[in-house]
């Protein structure tokens, strides 16, 4: 029993258990210091509970900050180890341990109090280089005790300064005790000043325990330098804000006029991210921030912050102020087309003393900068000293040149650059014309760069804009064919080529044909022309110093055609339109109505002899022939000598015929008057021969009839009508009055 007695003391002793109390309050936080020092790595927190202790922290690390959720254990600068519990509620009233080394022990009580002192946070935001001030209220029970303010740090809470040493260099603090208010004063303000601020009430000077009664979140904030950033409406503004010290950090854009509450940032580095009207890109290797505004409205205009998180609480920006002007005259739209291989001038105005800036539009509108050697400038100044023209010159033109461009003016300062885009230029490709006859097939060939092979492609005909498109099949993909109709697109992947094949031409199938990829939208990159030739041609024949009018078919295009070549081809890539003729004697005028228009040639001379191609895509070929004047009165000439011979050939004729008139007047009347009587008797004769011979009628009826009439010819008819009654039957009528024929007339019927 001594020796247990002996034993129970000796361990009393050894043990050092400290315990004491502290006070906090709901909402609040505490801070209590151990008074015991780290010498072993075994320490741990455990709570009390009605079954046994709780572990909350069961191993801690010296000089290491351990965070468990709302408790933190880490060692002070004199190696304390301090009990730091944030956001009390009253379940974390009781009782606490702290075990240090070995069977050392520090026993806490903690008696958490419900009210409403505690439970404000506030924020307050300072530029570098000011004066930061902010307050904290405490209740009446704490007018007389001490107070402190600490700075939370990444791994310890230090004391910044407290009331009884009130100023400490650029920090001050006052004790208001008629207002209850402790008032800090930060001046000027450095960048490493921002962050967590708790103002503390000295709650038991016993155990240097505090009560953390309020939090105060200082941001920092530095404006490295402002600029005055412009843009026009509709256009669009690219902004680069650099930070070359804090290549890594993440950057972000605000507006000002909303507090900067909703920040803009790109979310990933190294790569284009969409953020409502925005573009961003956060390029690490330069330490710039790249803000791309892909259409500018009045409603942009303001001023915003351009910048750089250095720390949680400390951020480094760039004011910039931007102004959104409408100006009738931009944004310029501007479309050109070049061959594949050709050369390509693309001019725009920019205002004196800025730097030119030309770059194309990738996907999600984003405007990359042009750095080729295939790319070279020309500058030189305009009529308005205030601007210069600059043309960019783009050579060797591929599938990848096609797209949109911007140009426009760049301007720098010493960490930003803006950049304000004001003529967009489409830029086109061109395949060479198809021509084919009626009836043909054709192939519209697409090339495409590799970057596009696993993109879906589509062909268009006619006006193929995002909203009126009209392509003439489903898209087709990688490695397949669709077929619709007398349509086939086959996509080569290979090759680097999609074909559209258009069996049985018509006159309808010609026309403009575009080539599409499907991107973001759909991106007309490349277009041609399918030209029909009709089968139907036109011949004409003309005298010089004729006129001639051609009609020619058309679809209501810009450019109609008339021009003299061997072929068609040759006539639609380099003949003359009619725009660009200069001879006075052609003219046209057009009936879109009707779908035609009319060419008229003047004053014809020889040399306007040929073969004509006319019409827009449904071309007609035209043969005119035209000859001198002197072939034409050598014509006349042969006409007239035609004339007069078959007039003397007519006289003669008619001459003979009186002739013969006369001559057979000589025949009496009464010769005449036989004849017919032996006319009458033999056709007697014939009737009784003809009944037995049928055959022979038509022959005997014609026989002895008079042959030269007289004034008083007695004209007979005879009909012959055979009755079943009587075979013989036949019946003869003479008639005085009738005089229509020289003969007699003799019918037979059955």
């Amino acid at each position: 029993m001594k020796i247990l007695l002996i034993f129970l003391t000796f361990y009393l002793i050894s043990a050092a258990v400290r315990c004491f109390s502290v006070m906090g309050y709901s909402g609040g936080s505490v801070l209590v210091d151990s008074g015991r020092s780290s010498t072993s790595n075994t320490q741990y927190l455990q709570k009390q509970i009605h079954t046994g202790w709780n572990t909350i922290i069961n191993k801690y690390e010296e000089d290491q900050w351990i965070n468990k959720g709302r408790f933190i254990l880490y060692l002070n600068k004199n190696k304390h180890i301090m009990l730091f519990i944030r956001e009390l509620n009253a379940q974390d009233s009781g009782r606490y341990r702290i075990g240090i080394s070995g069977s050392e022990v520090v026993e806490i009580n903690l008696d958490v109090l419900v009210g409403s002192c505690c439970n404000v946070a506030k924020t307050v935001e300072v530029n570098n280089g000011l004066t930061a001030t902010f307050n904290c209220e405490y209740s009446q029970n704490h007018i007389y005790y001490s107070k402190i303010i600490f700075k939370e740090k990444k791994d310890s809470i230090d004391e910044m300064i407290n009331t009884t040493q009130r100023k400490n260099v650029r920090f001050s603090l006052t004790d208001k005790k008629d207002q209850r208010l402790m008032t800090v004063v930060i001046s000027p303000l450095t960048p490493n000043d921002g962050g967590v601020y708790l103002c503390g009430v000295l709650i038991n000077k016993y155990s240097y325990s505090y009560s953390i009664i309020n939090t105060v979140h200082l941001h920092i904030k530095h404006k490295v330098s402002m600029s005055v950033v412009s843009g026009c409406s509709g256009g669009r503004l690219m902004i680069k804000c650099e930070h070359p010290q804090y290549k890594t950090n993440p950057k972000y854009i605000c507006k000002e006029s909303d507090g900067c509450s909703e920040r803009k940032n790109p979310g990933v580095q190294g790569e284009w991210m969409e953020n409502g009207d925005v573009s961003l890109y956060d390029d690490t290797r330069a330490g710039v921030l790249m803000v791309f505004f892909r259409e500018l409205k009045a409603a942009d205009a303001g001023t915003y912050r351009c910048g750089v998180k250095v720390s949680d609480y400390t951020e480094s920006f760039t004011e910039l102020q931007l102004s959104v002007t409408h100006d009738a005259n931009y944004p310029k739209s501007v479309t050109e087309s070049v061959y594949l291989g050709g050369e390509v001038n693309i001019t725009c105005q920019i205002p004196e003393k800025h730097e030119v800036h030309f770059c194309k539009e990738l996907d999600y509108h984003i405007c990359q900068t042009i750095i080729s050697s295939k790319v070279t400038e020309i500058s030189g100044s305009s009529e308005r000293n205030e601007e210069r023209v600059v043309t960019v010159s783009i050579s060797n033109v591929s599938v990848r040149d096609a797209g949109v461009y911007w140009c426009g003016a760049e301007t720098r300062d010493t960490y930003l650059t803006f950049i304000s885009l004001n003529t967009k230029i489409q830029l086109n490709l061109i395949m060479p014309p198809v021509v084919r006859h009626e009836g043909e097939s054709a192939e519209i060939i697409c090339p495409y760069d590799s970057i596009y092979k696993s993109k879906p492609k589509s062909l268009c005909k006619g006006k193929c804009s995002t909203r009126d498109r009209n392509p003439l099949s489903e898209t087709v993909r990688e490695e397949k064919e669709t077929k619709t109709g007398r349509l086939t697109l086959n996509d080569d992947v290979t090759a680097g080529v999609f074909t559209g094949t258009i069996t049985g031409l018509t006159a309808e199938d010609a026309g403009k044909y575009w080539c599409a990829v499907t991107l973001e939208t759909e991106l007309n990159y490349l277009y041609t022309h399918l030209i029909v030739i009709m089968n139907e041609e036109l011949n004409l024949i003309k005298y010089e110093r004729d006129d001639v009018s051609i009609q020619c078919r058309h679809h209501d295009e810009d450019q109609k055609i008339f021009c003299k070549a061997h072929e068609a081809s040759m006539c639609v890539k380099d003949g003359v339109s009619l725009e660009t003729i200069r001879d006075d004697r052609f003219s046209f005028s057009d009936e879109a109505s009707t779908g035609v228009f009319t060419v008229n040639i003047t004053d014809l001379r020889e040399e306007d002899s040929g073969i004509y191609w006319c019409g827009a895509h449904i071309i007609t070929k035209v043969h005119l022939n035209v000859s001198k004047d002197k072939d034409r009165h050598f014509s006349m000439i042969i006409i007239i000598s035609v004339c007069v011979i078959l007039l003397l050939i007519g006289g003669f004729t008619l001459t003979v015929c009186k002739l013969r008139h006369k001559r057979r007047g000589r025949l009496s009347t009464s010769d005449k008057r036989k004849r017919k009587n032996n006319t009458i008797s033999s056709c007697a004769d014939s009737r009784h021969d003809s009944l037995s011979d049928p055959e022979s009628v038509q022959m005997n009826s014609h026989d002895e009839l008079p042959t030269i009439p007289s004034d008083e010819l007695l004209y007979t008819a005879v009909s012959f009508q055979k009755h079943e009654e009587s075979i013989s039957d036949a019946t003869v009528r003479f008639s005085e009055d009738e005089i229509h024929s020289d003969y007699a007339t003799i019918k037979f019927t059955t």
